[in-house]
């Protein structure tokens, strides 16, 4: 498979299409793609599970497609001596086209086959597995096929009670589950559930992993994503213009090639940040965001910030610059907007926000530098909460704009509540692209969490493929604002940078997940920077 084809995340109405192009335009028989889907969804049990002859398999079978494949699954682990005990949530009868042809190869071989379509039928299954088990034979796998890509109902009655009764009794929990293209319940757009959703150990996914998996619970429920060609021509995927990609270690290392130094480098040569952050109380997000990006390799960064508060940034940041501002009250304001246009000559890049605070005064500065600073800006933190509340002046920038809001933040650029963003993460980012950024197509928004949604104006989206829980504390945004500033002054044009920096950060947090788990410091994520960048240089 292709790795531009690993990249792609369609919607379930793309993948749709996809299938579509494939047997009509192409040729290829719907019944090849399941054959091709159910064998090789085997290979990769086979090899994650190891054999399975003398065993059963607990094969769930729905009433689509998705139910087709988990027939041919079935089917060829009978041929490897595993005995497949089918358990269909509707009657076999009612499956259609080739989902049935294959019901009726399962009914010519013999193989078990039960019919648990209601409640009652539902709360008889433990009993049939001890009954299986009491012959010796151990229980392979789980294979859930209930519910495919199309799922957006929320799913209820007695498939939703299987779910449940899979997820939660005892004999369950030690049986690999097996989920064929994607776990029953879980949307493939939005990664959010519909109601019930099965948690799988492995998912066996067809063709392109899809955006749902990436995003929210996804991740968890998928268990190991591993994406199977099942003989969709390469033709169909360059033809169909998916917008939605994931940001992996490859596409990272490309971007990364490009900014490699020379043995003649020298810190002119990696570029000058200019960070407009921090006050009173909130020294630490400024801090924090300068280390982000000396830690990722920017040649300069010079800190403006309150000058009766330089004492604090000169003993922490003994290698950045500071640029101590006459200010009021710790905070900086307008009285120091020609200051901080005279330090502006000579950068590259600009990080406005971190921890820069709330003042009247501020406001008017943040405005100001919003509307007139040519050069890109990674807008962070307080940054973003002045331009949630004056919208009104936020015409079309003069230099490109990198937002970086979790998901408060963006509820509140968008007027919305957090569990508006939360329920289609995607299009609340390529929303907030839109609204920004009318005329010039410059925006960038960076929508944090699990799964990092990476948006464009021109209607490109990026998810993140690195990261974990740890990451959940105070912080971590600071130093990717950093990040993203620093590799923007080493030559990448602001969206790549976005998106190398948000997966730099997710590796650097995953390193140390490894090495302490919960309770790693932003800090020391911004340390483990160097090694995690070094992975991509070796």
């Amino acid at each position: 498979m292709t790795w531009l084809r690993i990249m792609k995340l369609p919607f379930a109405h793309e993948m749709r299409e996809i299938d579509r192009c494939a047997i009509e335009d192409y040729g290829i028989p719907g019944i090849v793609l399941m054959e091709n889907a159910g064998l090789g969804t085997v290979l990769m049990m086979e090899r994650e599970l190891g054999t399975a002859v003398d065993s059963f398999a607990l094969i769930l079978v729905g009433p689509g497609n998705n139910g087709g494949d988990g027939l041919v699954i079935g089917r060829h682990l009978h041929q490897r001596g595993c005995e497949p005990v089918f358990v269909f949530v509707v009657a076999p009868q009612s499956l259609q086209g080739d989902a049935a042809r294959n019901v009726r190869i399962v009914q010519a071989l013999d193989l078990p086959l039960f019919i648990f379509d209601s409640s009652e039928a539902v709360q008889s299954l433990s009993a049939l597995v001890t009954n299986l088990r009491s012959g010796g034979k151990p229980c392979y796998a789980i294979v859930d096929a209930l519910l495919g890509t199309g799922l957006t109902r929320e799913i209820n009655g007695h498939i939703a009670e299987l779910i449940g009764l899979i997820n939660t009794e005892a004999w369950a929990s030690a049986i690999p589950k097996v989920a064929v293209d994607i776990p029953s319940g879980l949307n493939a757009d939005t990664g959010l559930f519909q109601g019930a959703c099965i948690r799988a150990d492995h998912t066996a996914t067809y063709s392109c992993a899809k955006p749902g998996q990436l995003l929210e619970g996804g991740r968890d429920v998928c268990g190991r994503l591993h994406i199977l060609d099942i003989g969709i021509p390469p033709a169909v995927f360059t033809a169909l213009a998916i917008q939605q990609k994931a940001v992996t270690a490859r596409t990272v290392a490309l971007s990364l090639a490009r900014i490699r130094r020379s043995s003649l480098s020298h810190k002119g040569n990696n570029g000058h940040l200019l960070v407009i952050a921090g006050s009173l109380g909130k020294t630490g997000a400024a801090i924090l965001s300068v280390k982000g990006a000396l830690r990722s390799g920017c040649g300069l960064v010079s800190l403006c910030c309150p000058h009766d508060l330089n004492a604090i940034f000169e003993t922490s940041l003994v290698e950045a610059m500071t640029i101590p501002l006459a200010t009021a009250h710790s905070a900086t304001g307008m009285e120091s907007v020609l200051a901080i246009e005279q330090h502006l000559a000579g950068k590259r890049a600009v990080v406005l926000g971190p921890g820069i605070g709330l003042t009247e005064a501020t406001v008017q500065l943040v405005l100001h530098l919003y509307q007139t600073v040519p050069l890109p800006m990674v807008l962070d933190a307080d940054a973003l909460s002045i331009l949630a509340h004056h919208k009104d002046q936020m015409q079309a920038p003069p230099g490109p704009r990198i937002f970086t809001p979790h998901p408060g933040e963006m509820a509140r650029m968008l007027g919305v509540s957090v569990a508006t963003i939360q329920h289609d993460r995607i299009g609340a980012a390529s929303s907030a692209c839109q609204l920004f950024d009318r005329e010039a197509g410059q925006c960038t928004v960076i929508l944090k969490g699990a799964g990092t949604v990476i948006a464009s104006s021109r209607g490109q989206i990026w998810i993140n493929t690195s990261g974990n829980p740890g990451m959940a504390t105070g912080g971590m945004g600071d130093v990717l604002s950093g990040i993203i500033g620093a590799l923007i002054c080493q030559g990448l044009d602001p969206q790549e940078a976005a998106c190398a920096a948000v997966y730099l950060h997710g590796v650097a947090g995953d390193s140390e997940w490894e090495r302490v788990g919960i309770g790693y410091t932003a800090s020391e994520l911004a340390d483990a920077l160097p090694q995690s960048i070094q992975q991509f240089n070796s």
